[in-house]
C-alpha cells in the first residue's frame, strides 16, 4: 500500500507541468519614431518636472520655477511699492486658521505647497478701482444734462423756431404742388382718352371671357365694310384693319372693279358709322388678296394669330357683311387644313389658287375679305370663297367655306405695302388634274420653253406626284406646293413617265 504524497511533493510535481514565462521581446526601435517621440537630447529621467522620487513617506514641498523676467516686470511689484500680498496674516497660528463649513482648513491657506501662494512671489493684489461707497457717492454727485428737444432729435442740433416754421411752410408748398401736378395729369388723361359716360343699367346678362359674344365685341370694331361704286353698279365686301397706319386687308375680287375703273368710288365704313375714302395700295389676283389704306386716327387693329397652329375641330368665327348686313357673326369649326382651292379669275385676271382653311362657319357673298378668328379673337384667316349648290354661283352657304391662312396673307400684304406687287415661285408648266375628283397627280399639258421645268427635263404628258416633301394630288395642289418655296430655290420634283418614276431637281422661276 502506497503512502499518500506530501504537499511538497504535490507542489514540485505541479511546477514541472507549469509553462515558463516567455522571454520579453523588444523589437528594434524605429529611428524615425524615436526622433519623434523620444526624449530630447540632454534630458534625463521623466518629463514630469514636478515628480520627485519617494523619500520614505515624507512629503517634500514643490517649488515653482521663477517667472520669466518679462512677466515679472509686467505684473510684479515695483521697487518701493507696497501692497496687499498673498500671504497668511503673521499673527495667525496654523491651528487657528479659518475653518470651512465642514471643519477643514480655509482653502485659501490650506496648502503650503501651492506655488501661487508663495509669499515670495512678485505678484501682488491691487486695490479695487472703485469701492461701493465711492460709487454711490459719485452717482449722487454726478450732474445731469438737459433733455433733448424735438429739433435736436430730428436735426442733431438746436434749431431756431423761425427756421423750423420756415421748413414746415416749404413742406406744405411742395405737397400742394404735387397735388396740383397730379390733378393736371389726370385731367389731361381724360382729354386724351375722351370723356367717359357711364350709363346706369339694370342687371345685364353675364358673359364669360371667351364666349362668342365677348369675342365678337372685341373683334367687330376692327372689321369694316367696303363699298365699291362704279356708275350705277357696285358691290359690298368686308375688310380687316391690320395696322395702326390705316392699312386694311381684303380680297382682290372685292375691289377688282375699282382697280379697273378710275372713276370708281371706294368707301370704307367702320362699325361706329364713320365713312372714309379708301385708296388701293396693291393687289395680288393670283391669291385673291388686296391692301387698302384709309386716313383715320387711332383705329382699332385686330390681333394677328397663327394659322399654322390650327387643327381640325378648332372653334372659329366669321365676321363680315354678308349681303351688305354689317357686323354679322357666325360660328363654326375648322373642317380641314391645307385644302387647295382654285377659282377662275374675273375679267381676264389669272386663276385664283391658294391653300385654304376649310370651315363650316356660315360664309355668304359679302363675307369676302372679312375676318376668320379663333377662340381668342385672333385673326387666323381672310374669308374668300364658298362652295355653293346654286347653278349661278349665287346660292347661300352649305357649310363649305374657305379662308386664306393669315400667315400667307400677312406675308403677301407686307410685299404689297413695300413694293405694290407680289411675285410667286413658278415651275414653268401648265397642268391639269389627271382625272376629275381623283388624287392621281397633276399632268403636264404645256411646258414653257426654256423655263425651269424644261431645263430640268420635264416634258408634256409627265405626271407630277410630289414637289419637295408634299404629295401632289391635283393641279391646284401643284400650284400651292410650288408657291411654298422661294424664287430661285432648287426643289426635287418626282415625275411619272410611261409608268416609270424618277426625280429631277428644278430651280424655280418667277411668275
Amino acid at each position: 500500500m502506497s503512502e499518500p504524497a506530501t504537499p511538497k511533493q504535490e507542489e514540485s510535481g505541479s511546477r514541472e507541468h507549469r509553462l515558463r514565462p516567455r522571454p520579453i521581446v523588444r523589437p528594434p526601435v524605429d529611428p524615425a519614431l524615436a526622433a519623434m517621440f523620444g526624449r530630447p537630447r540632454g534630458v534625463e529621467g521623466s518629463f514630469d518636472l514636478l515628480h520627485s522620487p519617494d523619500t520614505g513617506g515624507s512629503r517634500q514641498p514643490t517649488r515653482s520655477t521663477p517667472p520669466p523676467p518679462p512677466l515679472a516686470e509686467a505684473f510684479g511689484r515695483q521697487p518701493g511699492e507696497e501692497g496687499v500680498v498673498l500671504q497668511r496674516p503673521a499673527d495667525e497660528r496654523p491651528d487657528e486658521r479659518g475653518d470651512g463649513l465642514d471643519g477643514t482648513a480655509d482653502p485659501l491657506w490650506a496648502s503650503e505647497d501651492d506655488p501661487w501662494r508663495d509669499p515670495g512671489s512678485p505678484a501682488v493684489l491691487g486695490q479695487p478701482a472703485l469701492r461701493e461707497d465711492d460709487r454711490a457717492d459719485d452717482e449722487a454727485t454726478r450732474p445731469t444734462g438737459p433733455l433733448l428737444s424735438l429739433p435736436e432729435v430730428l436735426f442733431g442740433r438746436r434749431v431756431k423756431p423761425t427756421a423750423l416754421a420756415l421748413l414746415s411752410v416749404i413742406a406744405l408748398l411742395i405737397g400742394a404742388a404735387g397735388g396740383v401736378v397730379g390733378w393736371a395729369i389726370a385731367t389731361a388723361g381724360d382729354t386724351l382718352t375722351g370723356e367717359l359716360n357711364i350709363a346706369e343699367a339694370e342687371a345685364a346678362k353675364e358673359r364669360p371671357a371667351g364666349s362668342v359674344a365677348a369675342i365678337a365685341q372685341k373683334v367687330s370694331p376692327a372689321v369694316v365694310s367696303i363699298e365699291v361704286e362704279v356708275g350705277q353698279s357696285g358691290g359690298v365686301g368686308s375688310g380687316v384693319v391690320i395696322d395702326r397706319e390705316g392699312y386694311i386687308l381684303t380680297n382682290h375680287h372685292v375691289v377688282s372693279q375699282a382697280v379697273r375703273a378710275d372713276e370708281a368710288k371706294l368707301t370704307v365704313v367702320f362699325t361706329d358709322g364713320t365713312r372714309v375714302q379708301g385708296a388701293i395700295v396693291g393687289t395680288d389676283p393670283r391669291t385673291d388678296l388686296a391692301v387698302l389704306k384709309v386716313r383715320v386716327e387711332n383705329p382699332v387693329v385686330i390681333q394677328i394669330g397663327d394659322s399654322d397652329s390650327l387643327a381640325p375641330g378648332d372653334r372659329v368665327m366669321a365676321i363680315g357683311s354678308p349681303f351688305g348686313l354689317e357686323n354679322t357673326v357666325t360660328e363654326g369649326i375648322v373642317s380641314a387644313l391645307n385644302r387647295p382651292v382654285t377659282a377662275p379669275g374675273e375679267n381676264g385676271d389669272p386663276p385664283v389658287t391658294y391653300d385654304a382653311i376649310q370651315t363650316d362657319a356660315a360664309i355668304n357673298p359679302g363675307n369676302s375679305g372679312g375676318a376668320l378668328v379663333d377662340s381668342t379673337g385672333a385673326l387666323v384667316g381672310i374669308n374668300s370663297m364658298i362652295r355653293t349648290a346654286g347653278s349661278t354661283g349665287e346660292g347661300g352657304s352649305i357649310g363649305l367655306g374657305f379662308a386664306i391662312p393669315v400667315n400667307q396673307a400677312i406675308k403677301i400684304s407686307e410685299a404689297l405695302v413695300r413694293d405694290g406687287t407680289v411675285k410667286h415661285a413658278s415651275l414653268g408648266v401648265n397642268a391639269a388634274s389627271v382625272a376629275a375628283n381623283t388624287s392621281q397627280g397633276a399632268q403636264v399639258r404645256d411646258v414653257v420653253p426654256n423655263g425651269p421645268a424644261a431645263k430640268a427635263g420635264i416634258a408634256e404628258g409627265d405626271v407630277i406626284v410630289k414637289v419637295g416633301d408634299r404629295r401632289i394630288r391635283n393641279a391646284a395642289e401643284l400650284t400651292v406646293a410650288v408657291r411654298e418655296h422661294d424664287i430661285g430655290q432648287s426643289v426635287p420634283v418626282q415625275v411619272v413617265r410611261d409608268g416609270r418614276q424618277f426625280t429631277v431637281d428644278v430651280t424655280l422661276g418667277s411668275d
